[in-house]
């Protein structure tokens, strides 16, 4: 052991001694309680640590991810609901999208334009969208970048929705540039 780490287990030791020594003094008369306190929170410790380690197993099946495959597609697996989501990059923000295909255009929630320094209230909102909500009305906005894995476009054309959307929409003015193939549970979009 090199002098830092000696120098760690002391001072842990030292901590450990004084916790005990409280320990010992609060609950001289009642150590049966001073046991079972120290067991639960220790179970509860190794619950943490143990859920924590699992997390990046379960994560997938939870979360599913897309992924960019060794021939240049990208997979994105079905999640949960039904539904496929992607993250794309737009000017260097990671934005969350619903793939959409019934949706002609990219469709930004409120607090995702936000993030990316579009102010809300300040656009003029001009254009009109139909949604399974109803008729909503709506503001063009161009991004500079928007990329997803090697795949990038210039001043793309999106839209930003007056009325509030809880998810931002992929719609087919940008998975019109992929072949979609949707294949053992996947969407796999391939230039």
């Amino acid at each position: 052991m090199d002098g830092e780490t000696l120098a760690r287990v002391g001072y842990l030791a030292i901590i450990l001694v004084a916790l005990g020594g409280w320990v010992l003094v609060e609950f001289r008369q009642r150590m049966g309680q001073a046991l079972r306190m120290a067991m639960a929170w220790g179970l509860i410790f190794v619950g943490i640590i143990a859920g924590y380690g699992l997390w990046s197993d379960i994560r997938q099946d939870i979360l599913p991810m897309q992924e960019l495959a060794a021939d240049g597609s990208v997979e994105v697996p079905r999640a949960e609901d039904g539904h496929y989501y992607l993250t794309l990059t737009i000017n260097g923000t990671a934005v969350p999208f619903m793939v959409d295909t019934g949706a002609t255009g990219m469709v930004l929630a409120g607090v995702d334009a936000d993030r990316l320094g579009i102010d809300p209230e300040s656009l003029s909102y001009l254009g009109e969208a139909s949604t399974a909500n109803g008729v909503v009305r709506t503001a063009r906005v161009t991004l500079p970048t928007v990329e997803l894995g090697p795949y990038r476009n210039q001043d793309f054309r999106a839209y930003v929705t007056e009325g509030a959307l809880d998810q931002s929409l992929l719609g087919m003015d940008y998975l019109g540039q992929f072949r979609m193939e949707f294949s053992g549970g996947k969407l796999i979009l391939r230039q």
